[in-house]
């Protein structure tokens, strides 16, 4: 069933042309002067249109689901002129759809079809339409709607995505439409918010030897602690890691200078980025610790995985 559902998206994605795109910049011009999206669609259809339409409003694409059945009995009233239309119907012979589309062309709307027949009712009636018809369904009867729901769904996203890109929707316009949970605090979130610094910061210079590296982190109560050349600059950084690797080897390191064991060029991350890179930073390079700097390359800061916990940036 999977390799069947699969199947339909490649072919889909083979027959992809410039509808999509003259789909995008409908979507985008709707947009850009103050309309909205309208999306439509009947049974299965419906419920994919649901989820596209969340889709559009998490990327900052207003959009609105108008349900067919109560269109006609005043919920019509939400369509305005300007705004455009994703009608969803697998047929395109959807009767309740097809007694609305007279009524929504009265408005000045672009019709978009996504649809897996392409010569019917609704896709003549449209702009533009997205085909999204496959084989076969995966359901072993091929009656159940599954591979060509999956594939208006999967269309649905494309058209997002592509409107996101064509919109130049950055992160931080993410952030402000998904305030709440760790993506949220991780995209709102600034470097210097979270990081140790002042007396949360363990620092030694690197004339200090390892006991005083350890009893740096012990009162910080830190992982690693940031070794300092005489004008305050990053020499390294050393790690109770370091410390366990290197004691294995040598019980009596405690007192050779910290300089010999520390970790040089240390991976480092600005005091203005957003939280997020250092999600980034870190799941890429597999740390727990990385250092802060300040625009003039000086170090001020160390942000520690268990910081990132304690305050739900993860």
């Amino acid at each position: 069933m999977i390799e069947t559902e699969i199947d339909g998206l490649s072919r889909m994605a083979m027959r992809l042309d410039k509808s999509l795109v003259v789909a995008v910049k409908i979507l985008q011009g709707t947009l850009e002067n103050r309309g909205k999206i309208v999306v439509v669609g009947v049974g299965k259809s419906g419920n994919i249109g649901h989820k596209i339409a969340a889709t559009l409003n998490s990327t900052g694409a207003t959009a609105v689901v108008l349900d067919s059945q109560n269109a006609l009995h005043g919920d019509l009233g939400l369509l305005s002129d300007g705004d455009a239309v994703l009608a969803l119907s697998y047929s395109g012979e959807t009767r309740e759809l097809l007694d609305l589309l007279p009524f929504i062309k009265r408005f000045d709307v672009k019709l978009i079809a996504l649809t897996g027949k392409t010569g019917s009712t609704l896709s003549r009636f449209s702009e533009v339409t997205l085909d999204t018809s496959v084989e076969r369904e995966a359901c072993p009867l091929n009656l159940a709607p599954t591979s060509s729901s999956t594939a208006m769904l999967v269309m649905g996203d494309a058209l997002a995505m592509v409107l996101l890109e064509s919109r130049g929707f950055t992160e931080e316009d993410f952030a402000r439409f998904h305030p709440g949970g760790s993506l949220g605090r991780a995209l709102l979130t600034r470097v210097s918010d979270i990081m140790r610094a002042d007396a949360e910061l363990p620092t030694v210079t690197e004339e200090g030897n390892v006991f005083a590296a350890l009893d740096s982190m012990n009162r910080a109560r830190a992982g690693a602690c940031l070794i300092l050349k005489p004008d305050g600059s990053l020499a390294g950084i050393f790690t109770h890691g370091d410390f366990a690797r290197s004691f294995r080897n040598d019980p009596l390191l405690g007192e050779k200078p910290v300089a010999q064991l520390m970790t040089r060029h240390p991976i480092t991350v600005q005091a203005d980025a957003l939280a997020v890179e250092v999600l980034k930073t870190i799941g890429e390079n597999r740390i727990d610790d990385i250092v802060v700097l300040n625009d003039d390359g000086k170090p001020v800061g160390l942000i520690d995985t268990q910081d990132l916990a304690r305050l739900k940036i993860v």
